[in-house]
């Protein structure tokens, strides 16, 4: 990691907010579901699909999880009346998972049911370690009835994923395979970005051993030529996977992707609730915060 790597990676969770939106605004569709339908039509004229999401999590009221539930049913809604290759993303705590468990499952319930009723799918996105057993349980109970129309997530950098996978393989799998990022505990998550890697790796050759479909989450080139490695060696068709990437992050390598004939989804965040996100991402990845320098201050180059 470059010095200016290392910097914005320590110094990001105190950086002003403004600032970060800098950095930020390439990698957030805005601040209206009107940007992310602009930003999806777009990325649809690309041959890409995308997955949108309205930012906020860890909310204190059922009044704002009952908000975020309706947000997630216009969003299904708009979806189909645009005609979008798209489909949702939630977050277990925006849907009240640390308020009440049962009221949070039922929201997502309802939310699953709807995209059901439109031929669309949810995924549910895995936030930090508290939540994964919660997480994971409503994905199981979920995918029993509905399937097809639901997913979850799986971190690489957690030492529990492979269990998890063996503890799912008794109904449909159906994940987003990323690294992770959350700061967890090294009892409980690998810190080194080899072993990371080789996990994401392990975790995606047992899967496609298991016939899973899997959204594999990377920027990281390396995992990519490993997945193209077992996707040929697990003779998996086109429709049987993706591949999955964030807004504004490596376009290149995204186009590189699709012109080869894969399928590709892109994840378009929008929604006033921006920081958290943003700060997190740069933490976990920041050449974003260099590549916005250069792009701020008209630079080219590596």
């Amino acid at each position: 990691m470059g010095f200016l790597n290392f910097l914005i990676s320590k110094s990001i969770m105190y950086i002003p907010g403004p600032i970060v939106g800098l950095f930020a605004k390439s990698y957030i569709a805005g601040p209206n579901l009107h940007d992310a339908v602009k930003v999806t039509h777009e990325m649809n004229n690309k041959n890409m699909m995308a997955t949108i999401d309205i930012l906020g999590e860890f909310i204190s009221t059922k009044d704002e999880a009952k908000y975020f539930k309706e947000r997630c049913i216009e969003i299904l809604d708009t979806i189909d009346k645009e005609g979008l290759n798209a489909n949702l993303s939630l977050k277990p705590t925006q849907m009240g998972l640390l308020l009440d468990k049962q009221f949070a499952f039922d929201n997502i319930r309802e939310i699953v049911a709807h995209a059901k009723s439109l031929n669309n799918f949810v995924r549910i996105d895995m936030e930090d370690s508290p939540c994964t057993d919660d997480t994971l349980e409503f994905y199981r109970k979920l995918r029993d009835e509905f399937p097809g129309h639901v997913g979850t997530v799986l971190q690489a950098y957690l030492r529990r994923t492979p269990y998890d996978i063996e503890k799912l393989s008794d109904g449909t799998l159906n994940f987003r395979l990323c690294k992770g990022i959350y700061n967890e505990p090294r009892k409980i998550a690998y810190k080194d970005p080899y072993i990371i890697n080789r996990n994401f790796i392990y975790c995606l050759e047992k899967l496609f051993q298991k016939r899973a479909y899997v959204g594999i989450a990377t920027h990281d080139e390396k995992l990519v030529f490993e997945a193209l490695r077992l996707i040929e060696k697990y003779d998996y068709k086109k429709d049987e996977y993706e591949f999955q990437m964030l807004l504004g992050v490596d376009e290149e390598l995204r186009d590189i992707i699709v012109s080869a004939g894969h399928r590709l989804r892109v994840y378009v965040p929008f929604g006033k609730d921006w920081l958290p996100y943003s700060r997190r991402r740069l933490k976990e990845n920041p050449n974003i915060g260099r590549h916005a320098l250069r792009q701020l201050f008209g630079l080219h180059g590596n």
